[in-house]
């Protein structure tokens, strides 16, 4: 009853990480993938990986809201990096036009050496999109031939919206924002429309802690996986073990990780 957290922000600050491990395991999330999103963050997920090698992987990139931190040398040190035993994607990358932490030029000129990047290394890439579908898409339509697959990370949007994403080979994110009454409806028509090779599960913790879940945690954690599951499959009308099943084996093909 193996499950995998495609993405949870395990070196957030919040965060106990021993007894989140821990508890994760004990709730059968036996796999995690540690995402980095700022050059701060590169050498403490390699060395979480280091300590739990056979629990977790990590990504290597910059977030939108934080390329006006990125130099030149950045760029090779992700190079480097992304070469090292446990790094899986390069991201979480892309563009947030939401609150602009980072100018959109710069976001834009980060987003696209990042996709070069990935391409050149023949890694996916994983993507974070915020009011700038538009620009995204058309970024990664120019790329994704070039590209070892991607996944929309958190998915939040629309029908339209992730269809076209599917279009482009992509795999579809989806977290406990599927969870939330009001501001889920969108995504709960969305998800209708993925195929079940198509679907990766994650929690993106400690954020979209599950508003269907009780008792309300502070924090989201891995642990909480399974329940997000639970509540998409009354959703598709699908077998949590069904979701479980499909969502362990998309994460592996998307990663290149054997299934353990």
């Amino acid at each position: 009853m193996a499950w995998f957290d495609a993405g949870v922000n395990l070196l957030d600050s919040r965060f106990e990480i021993d007894e989140v491990v821990a508890r994760a395991t004990d709730a059968g999330v036996s796999k995690l993938c540690v995402i980095t999103t700022h050059p701060s963050e590169w050498d403490a997920a390699i060395a979480l990986y280091n300590k739990y090698p056979s629990q977790c992987c990590y990504t290597i990139g910059v977030h939108p809201h934080n390329a006006k931190d990125v130099t030149l040398d950045h760029y090779e040190t992700i190079r480097q990096l992304a070469r090292q035993p446990g790094c899986v994607a390069i991201g979480e990358c892309g563009l947030d036009f939401n609150r602009n932490f980072s100018p959109q030029d710069v976001q834009l000129r980060v987003f696209e050496e990042q996709l070069k990047l990935a391409a050149d290394l023949q890694l996916p890439v994983y993507l974070h999109e915020r009011d700038a579908f538009e620009q995204q898409i058309a970024l990664l339509g120019r790329y994704m031939p070039s590209l070892k697959g991607g996944i929309a990370h958190c998915f939040t949007g629309d029908s339209t919206q992730v269809k076209q994403y599917l279009s482009l080979g992509l795999y579809i994110g989806i977290t406990g924002w599927v969870c939330d009454e009001k501001r889920g409806e969108a995504l709960r028509d969305a998800v209708k429309q993925v195929p079940l090779d198509k679907i990766i599960l994650e929690t993106d913790a400690p954020y979209l802690f599950p508003k269907t879940l009780r008792p309300r945690k502070r924090n989201n954690e891995p642990a909480f996986l399974p329940h997000i599951a639970n509540q998409l499959g009354e959703y598709l009308h699908v077998e949590t073990d069904k979701l479980r099943n499909y969502s362990y084996a998309n994460t592996c093909r998307l990663f290149s990780l054997e299934r353990v």
